[in-house]
């Protein structure tokens, strides 16, 4: 278990699926099904501009319409583009932050998961709720 004054470095995930705000939603919507991922850095030439969650895909459906059939709902997503819905000032942390320091920011700003990044806005990973959890109460 890791302690609350671990770096974030320790616990982060690596290896993130993202996306580029050019890409289209049907296909985030896609990755984050097959990936059973909810957040998602949305990162154009290497650096961070913004975050796409299951809860913007569900935002950006139910403001057009809130009786789409998955063929129509699948259609509209198709027609939008990642940069339309994303977060485009997402809270971050640096890879050295404390796991205390990143707790407090995912509670005070109300977030589900920080993009990692380096000193330059590269993306270096991300944290999220479970991985918290998984540091504090895990095994191993």
């Amino acid at each position: 278990m890791k302690g609350p004054d671990s770096a974030v470095e320790a616990v982060m995930q690596r290896e993130v699926a993202s996306v580029r705000s050019d890409e289209r939603l049907d296909f985030v919507d896609d990755v984050m099904a097959l990936g059973r991922v909810r957040h998602m850095p949305v990162v154009d030439d290497g650096k961070l501009v913004g975050v796409v969650t299951q809860r913007d895909l569900l935002a950006a459906s139910l403001s057009r319409a809130l009786d789409f059939d998955a063929q129509e709902r699948r259609t509209f997503l198709r027609s939008v583009n990642v940069g339309e819905v994303m977060s485009k000032k997402p809270i971050t942390v640096g890879p050295h932050a404390t796991l205390r320091e990143a707790a407090q920011l995912l509670l005070r700003h109300k977030i589900g998961c920080l993009p990692v990044v380096g000193p330059g806005g590269e993306a270096l990973g991300l944290l999220t709720e479970t991985d918290l959890l998984r540091a504090a109460y895990a095994e191993g």
